[in-house]
């Protein structure tokens, strides 16, 4: 399939059905932050390589205040309003609708996402596990402006490439742990195809409206629920309601090694968290900005 579209293609070799249903119940986080965790909560631990998901609304003064991070990768998306990060080792910058931050913690972060503007700010924070060869390389930042995040249109479906590849358009992030995340909005009626990588674990969250995903038969599925994707080359979606449906579909490639989680450090085993804690509390072996670091406030 070099031109990559979908449309094109009758089917699947082997069509990827609804394994798992799971619904993203509201929960507290951070300072009074409300998230709808979907991946990192009892029902779904997680889902190499992805560790967490989180919907977040949040109103000024609620947020999250300066934090550390250790061993994974943050992936910040915007749905609406303003977010700014700053981090101690000098970096800052506010992101909105529709833009992206890819921030590799690698070794160690510490950093604050607050609100920056009036009202509610609403996005999805993905955690991705990184390998335990990457565990500890240099923090980076990848950033785009909504305006710069690749986008397609066709037959009632509109595609913004976040991460991978889909009708033969690819997105420039770069995904040390192999990742595909892809926004869709389908209007009434329209119905899109999307390969994924054999070897690769998938889901869905459905941020509006409502969907059939997998099994044209099934039942829909509706906003604020994760749908965990089981074996297969691909994807069909349909949207049979009368309103838009919006979702995320996310791919990558599993580590398939151990996770030993404390917070925001994870490491592959509990000697390494043990000594992350210890590189935390002491500023060093990536934390050593941590000693004079404390973010500015934002709205006052």
């Amino acid at each position: 399939m070099s031109r990559g579209d979908e449309h094109e293609n009758p089917s699947f070799a082997k069509p990827r059905y609804v394994a798992k249903k799971v619904l993203a119940k509201p929960q507290f986080e951070g300072d009074g932050a409300i998230v709808r965790r979907s991946i990192g909560r009892s029902e779904l631990r997680n889902l190499d390589p992805f560790l967490m998901l989180d919907e977040f609304s949040v109103s000024a003064p609620a947020g999250f205040p300066d934090h550390p991070h250790r061993g994974f990768e943050t992936v910040t998306y915007m749905l609406e309003g303003e977010f700014t990060h700053q981090d101690f080792a000098g970096h800052k910058g506010t992101i909105r609708a529709g833009d992206l931050q890819w921030m590799t913690a690698g070794r160690g972060i510490i950093h604050s996402e607050m609100p920056a503007a009036e009202g509610v700010q609403k996005g999805l924070q993905l955690w991705i596990n990184l390998s335990s060869k990457d565990k500890m390389i240099e923090p980076r930042y990848q950033e785009l402006q909504s305006k710069d995040v690749s986008r397609v249109e066709k037959d009632g479906v509109d595609v913004r490439i976040i991460a991978g590849e889909a009708f033969g358009v690819r997105s420039p992030v770069y995904t040390r742990t192999p990742t595909m995340y892809l926004d869709y909005t389908l209007k009434p009626g329209a119905h899109v195809r999307q390969r994924i990588p054999d070897s690769w674990n998938s889901f869905v969250y459905v941020i509006e409206g409502e969907g059939v995903f997998g099994n044209p038969n099934s039942p829909a599925s509706s906003s604020h629920y994760v749908l965990v994707l089981g074996a297969g080359d691909g994807l069909d979606a349909w949207n049979r309601s009368t309103k838009p449906l919006r979702f995320v579909l996310l791919g990558g490639q599993p580590l398939n090694e151990p996770i030993v989680q404390y917070g925001p450090f994870v490491m592959n085993t509990q000697d390494e968290i043990e000594q992350t804690i210890e590189d935390y509390h002491y500023c060093r072996n990536g934390f050593e900005n941590a000693k004079q670091w404390k973010s500015q406030p934002q709205l006052h």
